[in-house]
């Protein structure tokens, strides 16, 4: 038996002498795994990272004296909580300013979390010397922008876009102009294959166009569902953040229970504590909001002014009814009827959006955290991480608001449909005239005798 043990022994010692020498031919070539190039970067493992982040080199040194005395899991809080304080003052203070101030911000997110996103790719792809990963990835973020924000300008500055002959051309030919920008890069691309690389260069065009899908996709729905009226904009976004302050106070102090293994300090408590504390803030903030016309009013560029102006007629959304109080409420509040908008009730769907689903879009980012084995995104923010480390909830957020308006609450807008009328030839608007006095007559809504 012990002879025929040994033969066998050194039957599968060659045998995996055998699978090694075929592993160094096959991979003579360089096409080493993507996962443990990650590795040969110098990227931490999952257990190289501390349940506490340390303070970088970007946390102010002010912040780094005074904490200094403190536990590093208070440190943490600490600093957590002054800057989320300083983010929502300026948060506040951009609000204060206008929409164009916000759709600037919401670009300036968008390109921020796109470069934290394409910097990761870049660790593994610069290590190869190879040509253009970078400034591709940047030359087509400019074409999906051009695209997308043309498409905006189109939609709504149609007026201020009849009075510039020069835009005239650039609106007609708009989606052919972004289609040639866009197979420009896509030939670059093809140009700068390089031979036994191949499959990491495409790799790292994957990369690229779903960063673009995650970032400029989803920012372009965030300024669509702003020019719907800014209260469409800011209890989502404000939603999500009370979500996320709350889950980690709630979390911080009461947590016990693991939630999911994606991320470690997600707790079961945090999470029911940030579902209630939203959908009360959720209800109550868009009382607050509902009031004024500054909020609730569409966003529309008025070209005489050149400026954007949030002023109307509020619609049903946005007026105070009076409502039937359920019976068990009865039973508990003694309330037969409450007065509130009917909009309070679409912020219960959004709040609860936001505290039940959004969280995955962090979980999501969490997993993609530990698949290219990195704690944060980036180190923008102290205590935070980067950028896009706060705002992974709030691109899945802005999709879902985008398709609860326009399923839910958006009908025909007339005011965009005149706008569009505008642009036509006169021999069209005519057109349209005429069919549109036939279709009234033929309805009854005009006389015949009106005709002509």
């Amino acid at each position: 038996m012990s002879a025929r043990r040994r033969r066998r022994a050194a039957t599968e010692q060659e045998e995996e002498e055998e699978e090694e020498e075929e592993a160094a031919e096959a991979g003579s070539d360089k096409e080493v795994d993507l996962e443990e190039r990650l590795h040969e970067v110098d990227l931490r493992s999952d257990l190289d990272i501390p349940d506490v982040p340390p303070p970088t080199d970007s946390t102010p040194e002010i912040l780094k004296r005074a904490l200094s005395g403190l536990s590093a899991r208070w440190k943490n809080w600490w600093i957590r909580g002054i800057l989320s304080l300083a983010m929502i003052s300026g948060f506040f203070l951009i609000i204060y300013l206008g929409s164009f101030m916000l759709m600037l911000l919401v670009l300036s997110i968008q390109v921020k979390c796109y470069h934290e996103i394409i910097t990761i790719g870049y660790r593994v792809y610069h290590s190869y010397e190879l040509p253009w990963f970078r400034s591709l990835s940047w030359y087509f973020l400019l074409c999906v922008n051009y695209f997308f924000y043309g498409e905006t300008v189109a939609d709504y500055f149609a007026t201020f876009v009849q009075r510039r002959e020069q835009l005239q051309f650039l609106i007609r030919y708009h989606r052919f102009i972004s289609f040639a920008l866009y197979l420009t890069g896509f030939c670059m691309f093809v140009l700068s294959l390089v031979k036994k690389h191949y499959r990491l260069q495409f790799y790292m065009f994957a990369w690229t166009h779903v960063t673009l899908l995650i970032t400029v996709t989803q920012s372009h729905l965030v300024i669509q569902n702003l020019f719907e009226g800014m209260i469409w904009f800011l209890v989502p976004i404000s939603s999500v953040i009370c979500n996320d302050i709350a889950a980690y106070i709630f979390g911080f102090f009461f947590g016990r229970t693991p939630l999911i293994k994606l991320s470690p300090k997600k707790t079961w408590e945090g999470f029911i504590g940030g579902f209630f504390s939203t959908v009360v803030f959720g209800f109550i903030f868009s009382y607050f909001l509902a009031q004024y016309q500054y909020f609730v009013c569409p966003v529309e560029y008025n070209s005489e002014t050149n400026r954007f102006v949030t002023e109307c007629e509020p619609s049903e959304l946005f007026q105070m009814k009076k409502y039937s109080v359920p019976p068990l409420i009865q039973a508990v509040l003694g309330w037969e009827t409450v007065n509130m908008y009917p909009f309070q009730m679409h912020s219960f769907a959004l709040s609860t959006f936001a505290s039940l689903i959004g969280p995955f879009g962090g979980f999501f980012a969490s997993g993609f955290k530990r698949a290219f084995k990195i704690k944060d995104f980036a180190d923008t923010i102290p205590g935070h991480g980067g950028i896009m480390d706060r705002f992974d909830c709030q691109y899945l957020m802005a999709t879902f608001v985008h398709v609860y308006i326009t399923s839910f609450i958006r009908g025909p807008n007339p005011s965009k449909l005149l706008k569009q009328l505008l642009i036509l030839q006169p021999e069209q608007q005519l057109s349209v005239y005429k069919t549109l006095k036939s279709h009234l007559v033929e309805k009854g809504i005009l006389q015949p005798s009106l005709r002509g």
